[in-house]
């Protein structure tokens, strides 16, 4: 079984939110398969159990809140006995203009709380990411920037890379990191 978490906030004043692009391209996914979510609380966790191009893949949302996603992901990963090694992490990245994705094997939190508190809960940073780019940042502090809802016009847009991000984790899974960097990155 394989473990896809996308990183955000609970509560519907995060929705739309920059920092919820992880959960974002779950709902997406979501809805494009026609799964739905269910919490489960002793997990931390909002969870879907489905099969997608015959694999058996969990779906995660923490309810933690984006600083502790490593609580869940961990509580997770030991209930249902997954390795790090199948786990993707999908989540928002300041740096990745609106519209860009990329994979990294592994790698430093890059000032990320969500990445780093996963790092400290996995006890290393070998696991894969793939980053959904909410850039470019304007002269406004990154944990303000990262809590407002995207406007509009980057919504449509977003759809697109949210479908995207899809078709790069299934390629991903399929195929392995460097055909996936190759071809979305």
């Amino acid at each position: 079984m394989k473990l896809i978490i996308g990183l955000g906030n609970v509560g519907d004043k995060y929705v739309f939110t920059r920092h919820n692009a992880g959960f974002m391209v779950l709902d997406r996914l979501a809805v494009r398969e026609n799964f739905s979510f269910r919490e489960e609380k002793k997990l931390k966790s909002f969870i879907a159990k489905v099969r997608l191009d015959g694999e058996e893949f969990l779906l995660v949302k923490p309810t933690t809140f984006m600083n502790l996603s490593g609580e869940a992901l961990r509580a997770v990963m030991d209930y249902y006995k997954i390795d790090v090694k199948d786990v993707l992490v999908i989540y928002d990245d300041l740096s990745l203009d609106l519209g860009k994705i990329r994979f990294r094997a592994s790698g430093s939190d890059g000032g990320h709380n969500g990445i780093k508190s996963i790092i400290q809960h996995v006890g290393g940073n070998k696991f894969t990411r793939l980053k959904v780019g909410i850039g470019p940042q304007p002269p406004v502090p990154a944990e303000h920037f990262v809590l407002q809802n995207f406007s509009k016009e980057q919504l449509e847009n977003l759809k697109t890379v949210l479908d995207t991000s899809i078709d790069a984790t299934l390629c991903y899974f399929k195929d392995g990191i460097e055909k996936a960097q190759n071809k979305f990155n």
